[in-house]
């Protein structure tokens, strides 16, 4: 691939895929604490004392900093990057936010592409699953692929699609790690955690996500006020034991919400029900 690989940000992630790819020379990187620098020339990788430095000649960028500085490193590398330069912002940031950036790009003149990472790049390395999405993401595929990462797919010409993939899975993913962490608790406290999740396993149903969803939408439509009187109960226990129900408490709120809008019996699918909610929600009949 013609020019170089340039990496702002040079942490996990960075260092990870610089030593994992065997970048070395090809790469040039930047980061804002100077102990990095170190690790930087460990990788063979050229260390820069600033990102101008760092995107001098760059054919991709790998935008690997910290979600609170994403958007400002976007900005700042806008006016920096080469014409036909890709920069690749692959930070957990918000599909708005995304687009902020991509704002700032397109008034340069210059290319970005929305890319998320889809899981954790240890111990994925270079295997690790990548969205991307906007107007050049079929090109930066294409580059993400030569510098050898192996599991990129296009979601999408529109920036922030990637994103809104990643962050909506993970309000899943990350708020089960919530509950499970609120449920534990409780149960250890009450002295019945092999209880708890032998019922759980005995209880557990194979099902697709699409019909997860669906399913869990009618219980809450349906019986929502009922259970959401059963969870105020579940948070007055954790309250009880010393535990804060952070997460039991917005569950008494969905439930009572979705049970309030008197959608019985709800219509089938997911996405009927989703419309049937919207409607009520904004006052149509």
């Amino acid at each position: 691939m013609r020019g170089s690989i340039a990496l702002i940000g040079f942490g996990e992630a960075g260092s990870t895929f610089a030593r994992t790819a065997g970048w070395c020379s090809r790469a040039a990187a930047f980061d804002v604490d100077p102990a990095r620098r170190g690790e930087i020339e460990t990788h063979g990788v050229t260390p820069c004392a600033n990102p101008a430095e760092a995107l001098a000649g760059a054919a991709i960028v790998l935008s690997l900093v910290t979600a609170d500085q994403a958007l400002a490193v976007a900005s700042e590398c806008a006016g920096l990057v080469a014409p036909d330069a890709l920069f690749c912002d692959m930070n957990s940031v918000a599909p708005g936010t995304k687009r902020r950036a991509a704002q700032t790009f397109a008034k340069a003149g210059r290319r970005y592409v929305d890319v998320a990472v889809m899981a954790p790049v240890n111990p994925a390395h270079m295997a690790v699953p990548l969205n991307i999405a906007g107007p050049d993401a079929d090109e930066a595929s294409e580059r993400l692929h030569e510098i050898g990462f192996t599991k990129a797919t296009v979601v999408g010409d529109a920036i922030g699609r990637a994103s809104a993939i990643k962050l909506v899975r993970s309000v899943m993913v990350k708020g089960l790690e919530a509950l499970t962490a609120e449920m534990m608790m409780a149960a250890h406290a009450e002295g019945v955690a092999d209880d708890v999740l032998a019922s759980l396993d005995a209880s557990e149903r194979a099902l697709s996500w699409a019909e997860r969803a669906d399913y869990n939408l009618d219980r809450m439509m349906v019986h929502g006020r009922r259970r959401a009187a059963e969870m105020a109960e579940a948070a007055q226990m954790l309250r009880e034991l010393g535990i804060a129900p952070m997460m039991t408490e917005n569950t008494v709120n969905w439930q009572r919400i979705l049970g309030d809008r008197g959608i019985n019996p709800p219509p089938a699918g997911y996405a009927a029900k989703l419309a049937a909610f919207h409607k009520k929600s904004i006052g149509e009949n």
